[in-house]
């Protein structure tokens, strides 16, 4: 410590805080459930969007998309951090045209 230090009565030390990014996925503590529900709309999403664009898919994609859009709600009133809603909202936004367009196909009909 310096001499100005001293008589300021501040220190050298540094802190040892660590700081997170705003868009992580996790704040430092465990959310496997949320993690897991958000991966899920995700993918579930993304391939039901690509489902419903095909005619002879219109079950799966339907499936998916009605399930990737509901699990993807609950999960977004869960959630905790930012990144964990990004992924979610962007399943949800993919599973929404996707289970419409599998509707439009025929839906749940086999």
């Amino acid at each position: 410590m310096t001499e100005a230090q001293a008589r300021s009565g501040s220190s050298t030390t540094t802190s040892t805080s660590t700081r997170t990014s705003k868009f992580a996925l996790s704040d430092g503590r465990r959310h496997p459930v949320i993690l897991s529900a958000g991966a899920y709309a995700l993918f579930a999403g993304v391939i039901s969007l690509v489902l419903g664009l095909m005619n002879v898919a219109h079950f799966a994609g339907t499936f998916l998309g009605v399930t990737a859009f509901m699990i993807g709600l609950v999960a977004q009133m869960m959630s905790t951090t930012t990144g964990q809603r990004m992924m979610i909202i962007v399943g949800v936004v993919a599973a929404f045209p996707g289970f419409g367009l599998a509707i439009a196909h025929g839906g749940f009909s086999v």
